[in-house]
């Protein structure tokens, strides 16, 4: 199903906002990362061929050709189309919407079709962080039903939108991002209050977690209208799942993004250095290494490393921080990609009363020397201030 007709106003827009050679590289950084997500969406994942220390994504089950060939026509026909609006050559054709996904919107239509979905809602709609299957159900109905969408990069989102063999006009994207989102708000709420549904959706993940959207929802609940949940891909919850980080209580700290000036983002880690619970940070490829040099001064605190998470050369490590550094320079394909790390949890140092209580209970069935020794053990306490305690302990009527 052709729609090229509504492209071009698109591309225009796309052209006006920014440079067109920045516009055109972000476009098809974006289009190149579908592609690949897109052909690992259609294989399982097997986590017993992976090799330690390597990506544990591997390729099962092959494509047909005609699928094969569908998803280049979609990715390579958006990547031509607009290489031609930004570098002066418009190629022949039209580019078409992938058939790979109707199965999974007949589904979406079947199992989500029937529930309520109140007009002048926002809808915040979580996309996948790298894996194209990683969408729900839910998410592609509202995408369906949306009279527009709002989202961070239309471009990128109307790539992921034909990949599912949804079709939007350029009309119904609404871009709304970090540097316009406060204005934009505005737009959105004016749909809202005609009797629109309108989705918003970031360029990956969970919007308004180290994305835009926050604002977004503040300004569209303020304004007395609904705000619609649609959850689903976020790094943060996908990282703390395989770190096995989490305290009794299971809480922990969302750190995000740290400082990119090194003596700001040195003072962030030391900072951390007493934090009991587990903290989960995110980092772009560029800066993974200045990071990896500044929680190295942590020392031996174990860390866990997700990157590329959900893609196809998906790898997650622990190990210490101060061996950080050097497990990037050993391959250099480590330093690419997205990243989502886990900071395990410092230790909570014993409480002086711990050794107390220990040393008590152990008095009653052991020697002084023994229970002394097995209580400086325990806790950490000091065995002479333990051995101070016994003798008063034990010469107490």
């Amino acid at each position: 199903m052709a729609s090229g007709e509504d492209d071009a106003p698109l591309l225009r827009v796309a052209h006006a906002r920014g440079g067109a050679a920045e516009g055109a590289a972000r476009a098809l950084a974006h289009l190149d990362e579908y592609q690949r997500a897109a052909g690992l969406a259609h294989h399982q994942v097997d986590f017993t061929a992976a090799t330690p220390g390597r990506p544990i994504i591997a390729r099962k089950q092959a494509q047909s050709a005609g699928r094969e060939v569908g998803q280049g026509l979609v990715f390579g026909g958006i990547a031509g189309l607009l290489r031609g609006a930004y570098g002066g050559v418009f190629p022949a054709g039209d580019f078409h919407l992938s058939a790979s996904f109707v199965s999974a919107l007949n589904a979406a239509r079947e199992a989500a079709g029937s529930q309520h979905y109140p007009q002048s809602a926002l809808y915040v709609v979580a996309t996948p962080i790298g894996n194209l299957a990683d969408i729900s159900l839910r998410a592609l109905h509202v995408l369906q039903l949306a009279d527009t969408i709002a989202c961070e990069d239309t471009r990128h989102t109307q790539a992921l939108l034909r990949a599912y063999g949804i079709d939007k006009t350029s009309a119904q994207l609404l871009a709304v991002h970090q540097h316009n989102e406060s204005e934009a708000a505005g737009a959105v709420i004016s749909r809202l209050h005609s009797g629109q549904r309108v989705a918003y959706a970031s360029d990956a993940g969970t919007p308004a977690v180290s994305d835009p959207g926050a604002r977004l929802a503040a300004a569209v609940r303020d304004a007395g209208l609904r705000v619609v949940p649609m959850p689903g891909a976020s790094s943060v919850t996908a990282v703390l799942s395989v770190a096995g980080a989490a305290g009794d209580d299971s809480s922990f700290v969302f750190a995000g993004f740290l400082p990119s000036k090194a003596g700001e983002r040195d003072a962030a880690v030391a900072r951390l250095r007493a934090e009991t619970r587990p903290v989960v940070l995110l980092e772009a490829p560029h800066r993974i290494e200045a990071l990896a040099k500044s929680l190295a001064a942590l020392g031996g605190r174990p860390v866990t490393v997700g990157r590329e998470l959900t893609k196809q050369f998906e790898e997650v490590a622990t190990l210490s921080c101060v061996d950080l550094p050097s497990w990037l320079d050993a391959d250099v394909q480590r330093a690419r990609g997205e990243f989502a790390l886990v900071l395990h949890g410092e230790p909570e140092a014993p409480q002086a009363d711990d050794g107390l209580r220990v040393l008590e209970l152990l008095l009653k069935e052991l020697p002084v020397k023994t229970a002394v020794k097995l209580a400086a053990e325990i806790t950490g306490a000091a065995r002479n201030e333990l051995y101070e305690a016994a003798l008063r302990i034990k010469s107490a009527p």
